[in-house]
């Protein structure tokens, strides 16, 4: 496979791609490894959750105001190219913008899968990755749409009969699903506890959520790029309260003493698994050696 390493990673909304992965992805591009975002949606339906943002002009103009805060993030975190393949936010489970034609929850399967071949076809990536197919916790339209194109799209960039007029065939190689890890949320909850006195992990916040650790696969250690988090975050002013300790309340530092890793499940591999107990510590591990 004659091609530089390349990530393509797959999101649903402005500021997804802030809250999952992000110093994953600041680490590789630093590393030198081109690394691609695809939103899916504009982000339509979100709300302002930044009481200081919450103003007349903003919202009237919040549709553009998230495109501009994609933009600042995405350039925090290193992306070479961000890819918009144009759907309309679905809004969150069972609200009237779920029946919107436009919304990307009810856009034709084949021809959604057709625009993420176009993207990996174009960028020839190695790993590909998306959410989860395991989203109990956040059962968002988009999120699960946003899985299962990945998914297809997967197996048909590298096969010719599908999308011949999308470019030459290209198979990536590795297949990763986010995840948030529940030892990662149980180090932060009790960090929190105690250096804080209180935390927004509580109970139910935990029973709504299963655990998905016994299927991590990966672990990659981000302490020093988890300023890419914080930062994108931020750059997302419409959508994050920066005094909201569910994303702050830990300074950088101090959540890299506590959990200085993000987890990844190898859902799809063409160049083989780690061992059973053991973890990857390279999204890139099996690959370098195929790319020479």
């Amino acid at each position: 496979m004659s091609a530089p390493l390349t990530i393509v990673t797959v999101h649903a909304h402005p500021d997804d791609e802030a809250s999952k992965g992000a110093p994953t992805l600041a680490k590789y591009a630093a590393d030198g490894v081109r690394t691609v975002l695809v939103c899916c949606t504009g982000g339509e339906e979100g709300g302002i959750h930044n009481p200081a943002m919450d103003r007349p002009e903003i919202r009237e103009h919040l549709t553009e105001i998230r495109d501009e805060e994609l933009n600042r993030s995405a350039a925090i975190i290193g992306f070479q190219e961000i890819v918009r393949l144009g759907y309309r936010d679905s809004g969150m489970p069972d609200t009237e913008a779920n029946h919107n034609p436009a919304a990307f929850a009810n856009a034709d399967l084949d021809e959604a899968v057709g625009r993420l071949v176009a993207v990996i076809r174009r960028h020839r990536p190695q790993v590909l990755i998306t959410y989860n197919d395991d989203q109990t916790g956040y059962p968002h339209p988009d999120h699960l749409r946003v899985h299962d194109i990945s998914v297809l799209a997967f197996d048909r960039a590298g096969d010719s009969e599908w999308y011949p007029h999308l470019g030459e065939p290209w198979s990536p190689l590795k297949l990763y699903y986010s995840v948030w890890s529940r030892e990662r949320l149980v180090a932060v909850h009790e960090a929190l506890l105690r250096l804080r006195g209180s935390s927004p992990y509580n109970d139910d916040w935990f029973k709504g959520r299963p655990s998905q650790d016994a299927r991590i696969t990966t672990r990659v250690d981000v302490r020093d790029y988890l300023w890419a988090r914080t930062q994108s975050l931020l750059a997302h002013a419409t959508q994050i309260d920066p005094n909201e300790a569910f994303w702050f309340g830990l300074t950088d530092e101090e959540l890299a003493e506590v959990y200085p890793y993000e987890d990844w499940v190898l859902a799809r591999s063409e160049v083989g698994y780690p061992a059973e107990g053991e973890y990857e510590d390279d999204l890139f591990a099996g690959v370098r050696e195929r790319v020479g």
